[in-house]
């Protein structure tokens, strides 16, 4: 186990070494951790001025690329090589719960806000790509498809969980109704391109599948407080 002196918020393994993995806190820095050399933080990154809320490693091959967002509200690009941000990426108008890099397209990556819109980022081309005002409430998680470029989910303060095709955002291709609290993470399967888990202040777990008539497939009851992270494994078809 690892400590840091303040509330840790995400993580994100390297998609280049096993042993490597990345926090964000709540004082605004990332933390690189080696497992195999537990003294400490390999490096510190403090560039955001308040709390690092999200930091996910990019998963398309030729690039090792970082994107952290803050309450700042502002992402940041980072190689993990390099001693500061590559750039920071400026728009959102409230703070930042979600960064998601595309498992598809090389340097995307998209933002689920407070702010209320979901957006789609280039790294190629600095400026936002795509704004989608996806909720009327503020919007704590979003996943992109592993099976559709084009296709995310964003899940908010309302309690839905909606779908959104990037070719066509004046409506969302698919609304999920249930959860009775705020939705704080939400996951695409690996496995199944219409299957997705999300879990909840109302401290549930939920899968659904979006391509059925009654997509509510199972609500998992076990936990006693908020359940706020998720994720499903990439090897094993039925591990959450």
């Amino acid at each position: 186990s690892f400590d840091w002196n303040d509330g840790l918020f995400d993580v994100t393994w390297s998609e280049n070494n096993e042993h490597v993995l990345i926090t964000s806190s709540g004082d605004g820095s990332l933390q690189i951790w080696d497992t195999a050399k537990t003294k400490g933080p390999l490096q510190v990154y403090k560039e955001h001025t308040q709390e690092a809320y999200s930091v996910d490693w990019s998963q398309t091959r030729g690039e090792q690329l970082v994107v952290s967002g803050s309450w700042d509200q502002t992402a940041k690009l980072w190689d993990p090589a390099v001693g500061k941000s590559l750039y920071t990426f400026k728009g959102h108008e409230g703070v930042i719960y979600s960064t998601i890099w595309s498992p598809h397209i090389p340097g995307c990556f998209a933002s689920a806000s407070g702010d209320q819109t979901l957006r789609v980022w280039d790294v190629k081309a600095p400026g936002v790509k795509l704004v989608i005002p996806a909720h009327q409430a503020e919007i704590l998680s979003c996943d992109w498809c592993k099976y559709d470029e084009n296709l995310l989910v964003t899940g908010a303060v309302d309690c839905s969980l909606k779908g959104w095709d990037l070719r066509n955002i004046r409506q969302p291709v698919f609304i999920l109704l249930g959860h009775t609290y705020a939705i704080r993470r939400v996951k695409f399967s690996p496995f199944h391109a219409t299957l997705l888990a999300s879990c909840s202040y109302d401290f549930t777990v939920r899968f659904w599948d979006f391509s059925k008539p009654n997509p509510l497939l199972e609500t998992v009851e076990h936990h006693t407080e908020f359940t706020c992270g998720l994720d499903l494994s990439l090897h094993n078809r039925g591990q959450v």
